[in-house]
């Protein structure tokens, strides 16, 4: 269709004065241009950069400026390597406001960058050339097919481009059906190739494309539209240098069409009419399904968004949650062995620490106990890779050695390996860490002569088994103290104390202990050991809970020993009911013996 050249076969076109002598003739003012060209020239030169990607190439030049010399949108210059563009395109935008050459920026005008997309497919793929004595009925016909054929193509190349392709077929088509250069059945079967092409090269859906198909077939018929598609389809597959292929299916084309011509009712004198208003029909699905497209897309967008902001709050939460544990941690492992309260600052007066003694016996043989358990638990033993290969260092496999001899007397490149070479490794030991966070409140009495005797046997065992093991104890009621701390020094003294408190600050107690011990790192064998009756408030026991979970989704165990048949369950944790409070160091080094067990 002589309307949709977008391929200039000729080296030169009209100038701009005759364009202007044009005006001269008719009587009319002269044209006024809406912007100066000179100002369009960055534009198309920013154009050419972005038209290296888009097209492959690096050897185009796009001119951009008001009008274009060939008529159309935007044309190709096969041997200028030139796209010419018309600035139009990116009505209402001035010059100023356009930057191709920032990435995004053609989101603001995808008429216009559509259009570029399909030039640049003309320049990647339309490399064919049309002989010089090639009939122009045939050319016409070779062209047509071309519009589908290089926008499938730079499908298959860029199929990100399917936006912007489907979005240029509003701006290239519709000039092209309301001015047609055939009538009748070419008409119709021009009408066809442009939409039902593009239809067949991916660029439309089916369902968009009714109203066409359903015109076309009434005036063409059945047979003759089916003939027509297989031509456009195998001109789909047809490469891009072979003009001997393309001018066959053209010729086909011209013959289905003298053919079926006697045989079809004469077509509607309002065909124009009728093709416009089924294109406008196609034009409006594309708007629709393009519309709800990029509401889902946006969706996904805002979604994403969302999340991600959703993510960088959590990050920041839990910065600021780390920051305020280690001022936690850093004012309650204080030198001085003072209480600190909710705030971080000492306490003015009380402590429940009474003082210290030196450990019994028992104690200090119930650490070894548990020292040798621990080491029992932490052994691994060493791992061993089996290697294999066709030379010695390695031991002998005989079946593999009468393999490779009868793989060399077969004349075959011998593959056996009969030399196995075993490499043993030590695993690392895991060390320990233990948290022990007493609750002193009044009810808690009857535990502490026992916690305390287990913390020191919990230390002293740690520190016996592996100089990087760990263990610190607090108290806690609505301050917080430190009976141990965490250092790799085993205690010398049993620290002794008193539970006579009031309310509860759990939370705290916990992120003292977990930036103290980094319990909420991997690699190590990780017990938190909380010895409480849980008679809190919701809020104690919301932010008590809220650090259990941290804790046990990093995978430390969170053991509760409770006292009475009266205590209550803190949610996230592994209930331990001691009837006698003298059973709790037994309970707690059994507990740290099976976190070490579990850790790999």
């Amino acid at each position: 269709m002589s309307a949709h050249h977008h391929v200039q076969s000729s080296d030169t076109a009209p100038d701009d004065d005759a364009d202007l002598a044009r005006w001269d003739d008719d009587g009319a003012p002269p044209a006024q241009p809406r912007s100066s060209p000179a100002a369009w020239l960055r534009v198309g030169a920013e154009l050419g950069d972005r038209l290296v990607a888009l097209s492959g190439r690096q050897d185009l030049l796009v001119t951009c400026r008001p009008g274009t010399r060939s008529g159309a949108p935007a044309a190709y210059f096969p041997r200028l390597a030139e796209i010419e563009f018309d600035a139009g395109l990116f009505a209402p935008l001035q010059p100023h406001e356009v930057r191709p050459r920032i990435v995004g920026d053609e989101e603001r005008y995808p008429a216009a960058w559509g259009v570029l997309v399909h030039e640049a497919a003309h320049a990647a793929h339309s490399v064919w050339e049309q002989p010089a004595d090639a009939e122009p009925r045939l050319v016409e016909a070779a062209l047509l097919l071309e519009e589908s054929r290089i926008e499938g193509s730079h499908l298959i190349r860029r199929p990100t481009d399917r936006t912007y392709l489907r979005t240029s077929a509003r701006t290239l088509v519709m000039p092209d059906i309301a001015n047609p250069a055939f009538t009748g059945v070419e008409q119709a079967a021009s009408a066809a190739a442009l939409i039902l092409g593009r239809r067949d090269a991916g660029i439309l859906d089916a369902g968009e494309t009714t109203a066409v198909a359903d015109l076309c077939e009434r005036v063409l018929g059945a047979d003759l539209l089916a003939t027509l598609t297989g031509i456009w389809t195998a001109a789909h597959r047809c490469a891009d240098h072979d003009a001997t292929t393309m001018l066959a299916h053209a010729h086909d084309w011209c013959d289905a069409l003298d053919a079926a011509r006697p045989a079809l009712p004469a077509a509607p004198e309002d065909l124009t009419d009728l093709l416009s208003g089924a294109v406008a029909v196609v034009m409006d699905n594309m708007a629709a399904n393009d519309a709800a497209d990029l509401a889902a897309q946006a969706a996904v967008n805002n979604a994403v968004a969302a999340r991600a902001e959703a993510q960088t709050r959590a990050r920041a939460q839990q910065a600021g949650q780390r920051r305020r544990a280690a001022a936690t941690a850093k004012s309650v492992f204080n030198s001085r062995g003072t209480t600190v309260s909710p705030d971080g600052t000492p306490r003015p007066s009380g402590n429940p620490i009474t003082g210290s003694r030196k450990p019994t016996a028992a104690e200090q043989s119930a650490a070894a106990r548990l020292s040798r358990a621990l080491r029992a638990a932490a052994y691994r033993q060493r791992t061993e890779e089996h290697t294999t290969s066709p030379t010695p260092p390695g031991r002998l496999n005989m079946r593999q050695a009468l393999a490779r001899d009868a793989q060399r007397a077969a004349g075959s490149i011998p593959t056996a390996e009969p030399f196995t070479h075993i490499r043993r490794r030590n695993s690392p030991t895991p060390p320990l860490r233990v948290g022990i966070a007493v609750d002193v409140s009044g009810s808690m009495r009857a535990a502490c002569g026992p916690v305390a005797s287990a913390a020191w046997i919990v230390a002293r065992a740690a520190a016996l088994t592996d100089p990087d093991s760990r263990t610190a104890t607090i108290a806690y009621d609505m301050h917080l103290t430190a009976l141990t701390r965490p250092t790799h020094r085993a205690p010398e003294r049993v620290t002794t104390f008193n539970a006579n408190g009031g309310n509860h600050n759990l939370g705290d107690a916990i992120d003292a202990l977990d930036h103290g011990l980094d319990l909420s790192r991997p690699g190590t064998g990780r017990l938190l050991v909380i010895v409480t009756d849980a008679r809190y408030t919701a809020g104690e026991t919301d932010n008590a809970v809220t650090r259990i979970k941290r804790l046990t989704t990093a995978g430390c165990a969170v053991l509760q020993l409770t006292l009475t048949k009266e205590s209550l369950h803190l949610p996230g944790t592994t209930p331990l009911h001691l009837p006698k409070p003298s059973s709790a160091p037994a309970a707690i080094a059994k507990a740290a013996t099976d976190a070490i067990r579990r850790t790999r």
